[in-house]
């Protein structure tokens, strides 16, 4: 086999591997919500239907064992949350893989953290996934409870990313047109210099990295879940030089165009005198 055949046949792979991941991911805020709301009606029958109990760790579940945990985990989120009507939104589903055993997920599964909201307050479901059987092998609580938050500030945040998102691109142009030489390096520049950071998160609001670098035009931005929106911007400084940069040229080049007119006008005055 070519390296060129071995090369498409691993990108083949990843992107058949990388579709099933994001078509499962889709499925695990329905199931989510679906065990929820079977487990709020005390349906607990229903609730170990939908758990993944033929799995290696879970064989030797007593099921009457798992049905009292079932209830008691429904009480705790009755005492935080109400008693159901959530709303439900995917914040994100990975598979971790680390040189720390214990922070790996156990191999096929994935875990996912479902945000719920009971219309005033918010709250985030861990849940394991087993990825055979596509159902839950556990599921709880993070230790988070929050304040819906009003997304009117998020949403007039974003005029600010967008000012230095339209701010690079109008400085990229600048350079494009410019008589500069190795600009790509310009364009880096721009692109990958912009810090400090400021963020906005929708639950936490506003907080910045010292020495976090936006390299993406100087923009980030998240939509997930309530508590995973945040706008980032980093300030332009690659930007600001080389706008600066291109004044001073084109003041140097005005200057220079203006000195070598007047030369001339005095050459001619003199040999008029003559």
């Amino acid at each position: 086999m070519t390296k060129f055949s071995a090369f498409t046949l691993l990108v083949s792979l990843a992107l058949f591997t990388s579709c099933d991941f994001i078509k499962n991911s889709l499925t695990y805020k329905d199931k989510t919500e679906s065990f929820v709301e079977a487990l709020m009606d005390k349906d607990y029958d229903e609730c170990v239907s939908m758990m993944a109990t033929d799995h290696e760790t879970a064989k030797k579940t007593n099921r009457d064992s798992l049905k009292f945990g079932l209830d008691q985990f429904r009480a705790v989120i009755g005492s935080n949350f109400g008693d159901g009507n959530f709303e439900y939104s995917l914040m994100k589903a990975e598979k971790k893989r680390s040189t720390v055993a214990s922070d790996n997920t156990p191999p096929n599964t994935t875990l996912a953290h479902i945000e719920f909201s009971n219309g005033k307050n918010l709250g985030v479901f861990q849940v394991l996934f087993d990825d055979t059987s596509n159902k839950i092998l556990n599921i709880h609580t993070l230790e988070i409870k929050a304040e819906k938050p009003n997304m009117l500030l998020f949403w007039l945040f974003g005029i600010l990313p967008l000012t230095v998102l339209l701010f690079n691109i109008y400085v990229i142009r600048k350079i494009k047109k410019s008589n500069l030489k190795r600009k790509w390096i310009k364009y880096l520049a721009v692109i990958v210099l912009n810090v400090p950071a400021i963020s906005y998160a929708a639950v936490d609001g506003l907080s910045y990295k010292l020495l976090n670098f936006q390299i993406l035009f100087g923009v980030g931005f998240s939509l997930m879940g309530y508590l995973g929106s945040v706008w980032t911007f980093g300030i332009p400084l690659g930007g600001i030089y080389w706008l600066w940069k291109l004044h001073q040229q084109k003041n140097l080049a005005f200057i220079t165009k203006s000195t070598s007119q007047m030369i001339p006008d005095s050459h001619e005055k003199t040999t008029e005198n003559m």
